[in-house]
């Protein structure tokens, strides 16, 4: 690409680790000493392989979901880089330090997560605040039937789909906003459902369990539903801001700097809050086929076929 569009390859920064000195800090000349002077830049992980790190998925085939705006699973595949038949993308996760090996991910984006929670806030008025959701679900308990397809603006993995919008169905005289607010929060859980179930074809290995974090793991009947809808357990950490966590550990184990450890051995366990499944298997399925039947119905909606006169 660079020979195509005549451009100098020295305009490009070095391929680095994520974790090494990369420089030191430095202040400028009109001051004479700050706080951080000779501080070195020690780690640089993007935001879900900060999260990867944070939860101490170093080991091939485990995931952590980050739930935010929109929702993103990555799965560690070790040293192999997996290429996805299933609609996932292929990312590196990281590489501890200038000698150390490459460990790579397969990543899935939910792109309406938190999002949908915000929609019913400000767009609908169903609730006024983020987390009177959650009260909301549990009066409800159930959906009622009542499938929530939130393809704002299509669907990312694993169907990549941009015609597709949202929908609200299956309906009756009998739905009431607490059943919509509880078919929202099985919006989220559905639809990391299908990532992961990609991630296990991909993978060829089923998860046991999933690590989470990001603000909307604070919603209890969230989490409970995601273990409920996967099957699996679902853990969250008590220290919920694993990304910057993440950070702090590439840069606190650079060499030259080595007040953090990243071996196996050294690693202590983080208190953690497990969410077991509570519902048989066969009720999962059920949900979620009928999940797929309401995805199957969102997609197609927007065309390129031009509006005719009248």
């Amino acid at each position: 690409l660079f020979r195509f569009f005549n451009i100098p390859m020295d305009m490009l920064p070095k391929v680095r680790s994520s974790s090494e000195i990369y420089g030191l800090m430095k202040i400028c000349s009109s001051l004479k000493s700050g706080a951080l002077t000779g501080v070195p830049i020690s780690g640089c992980l993007g935001d879900q392989s900060a999260a990867l790190v944070g939860q101490m998925c170093f080991q091939d085939g485990q995931a952590k979901n980050t739930y935010g705006t929109g929702c993103f699973l990555l799965c560690n595949t070790g040293q192999k880089c997996v290429f996805s038949e299933h609609g996932l993308l292929t990312t590196i996760a990281y590489k501890l330090g200038r000698d150390k090996p490459v460990f790579y991910a397969l990543e899935g984006s939910v792109a309406i997560a938190g999002a949908v929670v915000r929609w019913l806030r400000d767009n609908l008025g169903i609730v006024k605040s983020s987390q009177e959701i959650e009260k909301m679900a549990a009066e409800a308990g159930t959906s009622y039937g009542c499938y929530f397809v939130p393809a704002f603006s299509g669907l990312y993995a694993p169907y990549w789909e941009p015609s597709a919008r949202g929908i609200i169905c299956g309906l009756t005289q009998f739905t009431n906003k607490n059943h919509i607010a509880f078919a929202a929060l099985e919006a989220v859980c559905f639809q990391t459902r299908e990532i992961l179930d990609a991630i296990n074809k991909d993978c060829g290995i089923p998860l046991h369990q999933l690590q989470v974090d990001g603000g909307m793991t604070s919603n209890k009947l969230l989490m409970q539903l995601q273990s409920d809808i996967l099957c699996i357990p679902v853990v969250k950490p008590s220290m919920p801001e694993t990304t910057g966590l993440g950070a702090a550990m590439a840069a606190g184990a650079a060499e030259g700097v080595g007040i953090w450890s990243l071996n196996p051995g050294d690693l202590t366990p983080v208190t953690c809050e497990r969410f077991q499944p509570q519902i048989n298997p066969e009720e999962s399925e059920f949900r979620f086929a009928r999940w797929k039947k309401a995805v199957m119905k969102s997609m197609g909606w927007e065309t390129t076929e031009a509006p005719s006169n009248g």
